[in-house]
């Protein structure tokens, strides 16, 4: 390859990672998903990050599938096309278990994957002229790999609109529907990511690990004696480690814990 289509950068304990394809919009292709995966998995594994920051470089996020890749696709068989599929599959899971924080910041357009992508980080600001569509109806398809995500994000309800229609909507409904946290001008982006981090930074980061494993252990659960039980001991668990010693100790004694100094 002539051109890195993933940069990645750490400054400040903050990974970010860039899809770097502006001429096709950010589109997918098997390369970038394999080095979107290997990035996050590797980023997800330094002492030295706190949290990823994910970025598109160009006028978009990321408009989904590639057309060449979806060309080739178009001839592969039902093995091909599983197989295939599944290293989407992983990318995401790879984003959505990340043991650190999280943030998609999107502009531009997010079709597609590039929905699903917005879905899986535990954090999205989006530019308030940015552009939200689920396509694949339009060309014969369905946003099977991402809809976990994405239905966990919008809800059932919004899906069943925005699945079978493939409207475009705004970067303040994507706000309104649960898929983004922020819809801002672009001059308001780069503050409220600082503000973001500096929050995500005060906070233990053991115990944003171990607050995010919860989330995904205790959702669509029944609330009972099984789910009380597991939740009493994750919190004893958290009471019991060094860090929440130290955070405890450092909270009473109105003195700053050992992670905030180290930020």
């Amino acid at each position: 390859m002539t051109e890195e289509i993933i940069l990645t950068e750490i400054a400040n304990n903050i990974a970010t990672i860039t899809m770097n394809r502006p001429e096709v919009h950010n589109a997918f292709n098997e390369d970038m998903i394999q080095e979107l995966t290997d990035a996050f998995a590797s980023m997800g594994g330094r002492d030295d990050v706190r949290a990823i920051v994910l970025k598109g470089n160009g006028k978009s996020f990321s408009a989904g599938g590639d057309l060449n890749w979806m060309r080739r696709t178009a001839e592969y068989n039902f093995d091909d096309n599983f197989e295939d599929a599944m290293k989407l599959g992983w990318l995401l899971k790879t984003i959505n278990t990340c043991p650190k924080p999280t943030i998609a910041v999107v502009h531009g357009n997010a079709f597609g994957g590039g929905v699903g992508l917005t879905a899986c980080c535990d954090i999205a600001i989006a530019e308030q002229n940015t552009n939200f569509c689920l396509s694949e109806v339009k060309i014969g398809l369905i946003p099977s790999i991402i809809a976990p995500y994405v239905v966990s994000a919008i809800g059932q309800r919004q899906a069943r609109r925005y699945f079978m229609t493939a409207e475009r909507f705004t970067a303040n409904k994507a706000q309104e529907i649960g898929l983004v946290h922020e819809a801002l001008s672009k001059e308001e982006i780069s503050n409220t990511l600082d503000d973001i981090i500096a929050s995500l930074m005060n906070g233990a980061p053991n115990a944003q690990i171990m607050g995010k494993d919860l989330i995904h252990k205790i959702n669509n659960r029944e609330i009972d004696d099984k789910v009380i039980n597991y939740t009493a001991r994750k919190i004893a668990e958290a009471r019991a480690a060094d860090e929440g010693k130290d955070g405890l100790s450092a909270f009473l004694n109105k003195q700053e814990p050992s992670w905030s100094k180290k930020a």
